[in-house]
């Protein structure tokens, strides 16, 4: 599975997390998780690349959804855990 097949499959599950997606240049930055009024926003970066923004948005997953009580394709499962800089 390609960065950017695991990038579309990780927005899914923050968009079905109530996670609002933008896609904008950013200059290359990759984006990030925010919240504004209330609402967590993750940002693609249009300019980045997709692995850069993967790595991005499996740390938003990461912190934001309970991948343990979800399926979750093996890749991409592999993918938030190798990502992910929360100590459990």
């Amino acid at each position: 599975m390609n960065e950017q097949r695991i990038l579309e499959e990780l927005l899914a599950l923050l968009e079905a997390n109530d996670v609002a997606i933008r896609n904008e240049p950013l200059g290359g930055s990759g984006g990030g998780l925010c919240t504004v009024k209330g609402e967590s926003i993750f940002f693609v970066d249009t300019e980045a690349p997709s692995g850069e923004t993967a790595v991005l948005c499996a740390e938003a997953v990461s912190r934001l959804v309970d991948i343990e009580r979800l399926y979750i394709r093996p890749e991409v499962r592999q993918f938030i855990e190798n990502h992910s800089h929360q100590v459990t």
